[in-house]
């Protein structure tokens, strides 16, 4: 029997470039102690206040179906969150509730393109990204960013793919580098989607994250909210990863439409999530800013252990729960590095190749364990980048 090309090219070479990831866990499985630096997965888990609204929500009989679009309280609360953080009239119209960021990804880039149409993103990306366009028929094109740019698309870098194209991806604060787009990017990026047409698809999970300048939304520059789909979630702001809980943002006629797209496919999320994310949102800033307090203080160990040094170099990071070092300097293959701290010091990274071409030459890591801890495995990072350099 044949198996449908659209899903047997999510990952055509079959691989997703997670290998070091893998081995690590597999490690881990047999009772290797490893430090894990690689995925964006709190150290801390989601706040009991929570748990507990999640638990009444579900004992007091929210357990059946919940309305597909999402809640009229939480997508009230979304809606009311943008409105606060961007000034852009948003209602409860403008929202559809999603099992988590992925899904919202997904959905967006299936409403904006149709199969064979040009979906592009930029280089480094979310592991995720290309196979979710791939995934839905489209053809993924990736835009090069450089590391002397910190990373940050311009519109002379848009422009130079976005012949035919029908979207634009982008994640800011962004996974995997940290970097946060200033004005002048903000502005291109605007600047190109107007002016070749495309819908651009704002991945704002980070939003909270953000350590040095200011979190822009899109969807609040002239002439970008109708054509602008936010996808955020509750995964990194509250914690809530494993709750799958997500929202897109958007034009409300697109938005209906997403809302009939998830009435064939996910059915909405289960009533006493959306209960607990509703109550979540309640609190404000302070839930978050304690949710990301923790990668705030090591983002300033990090700066200040490697400045210490001057063989690994740090990617500007504004935000986010990640570091991009830049090991050129050591003349060592990132995916060599990565596997090479993996066997000697039982340290897991993610080479840089895991997120495509631009990023050669660097490693993620993710700053998910105890300030002691993280402390102690940078160390070793640095002494073994200074070890193995040629």
């Amino acid at each position: 029997m044949n198996i449908s090309h659209r899903i047997s090219n999510i990952l055509p070479g079959g691989s997703d470039g997670w290998e070091v990831f893998y081995r690590a866990r597999a490690m881990i499985a047999d009772g290797v102690e490893v430090t894990e630096l690689t995925i964006g997965e709190h150290d801390i888990r989601t706040d009991p206040i929570i748990l507990e609204a999640m638990s009444r929500s579900a004992a007091s009989g929210h357990t059946g179906y919940a309305a597909v679009p999402g809640s009229a309280a939480l997508r009230d609360a979304v809606a009311d969150r943008f409105v606060q953080r961007t000034g852009v009239p948003t209602t409860r119209d403008n929202v559809v509730i999603t099992p988590g960021g992925q899904s919202a990804l997904f959905s967006a880039h299936f409403a904006t393109c149709d199969p064979g149409d040009t979906a592009l993103y930029c280089d480094p990306y979310y592991a995720t990204y290309p196979g979710t366009i791939r995934a839905t028929g489209a053809v993924d094109v990736s835009i090069p960013t450089r590391a002397e740019d910190a990373f940050q698309p311009s519109f002379e870098d848009i422009s130079s793919r976005a012949d035919g194209a029908k979207s634009l991806l982008i994640n800011t604060p962004n996974n995997p580098t940290g970097v946060v787009y200033d004005d002048p990017t903000m502005d291109g990026i605007a600047r190109a989607c107007i002016a070749h047409d495309l819908w651009l698809i704002s991945d704002e999970v980070y939003d909270t994250q953000v350590w040095d300048g200011t979190h822009i939304s899109p969807r609040g520059l002239p002439g970008m909210a109708e054509r602008t789909l936010v996808v955020g979630s509750m995964s990194k702001s509250h914690a809530m990863t494993g709750s799958r809980i997500g929202w897109i943002v958007g034009p409300e006629e697109m938005i209906a439409h997403i809302i009939n797209l998830a009435t064939h496919t996910t059915y909405g999320v289960p009533g006493y999530i959306q209960d607990a994310a509703t109550f979540a949102l309640a609190q404000g800033p302070a839930l978050e800013e304690k949710v990301g307090a923790p990668f705030a203080r090591r983002r300033v160990i990090a700066k200040d252990m490697i400045a210490s040094q001057n063989l690994v170099r740090m990617v500007p990071s504004g935000g986010a729960m990640y570091l991009m070092l830049d090991l050129r300097g050591t003349g060592v293959p990132s995916m060599e590095f990565a596997n090479g701290l993996l066997d000697k010091h039982k340290i897991a990274v993610m080479p840089g190749d895991s997120f495509g071409t631009s990023a050669a030459g660097h490693i993620r890591v993710a700053m998910t364990v105890d300030d002691a801890a993280f402390a102690a495995a940078l160390g070793t990072i640095l002494s073994y980048a200074q070890e193995i350099s040629k």
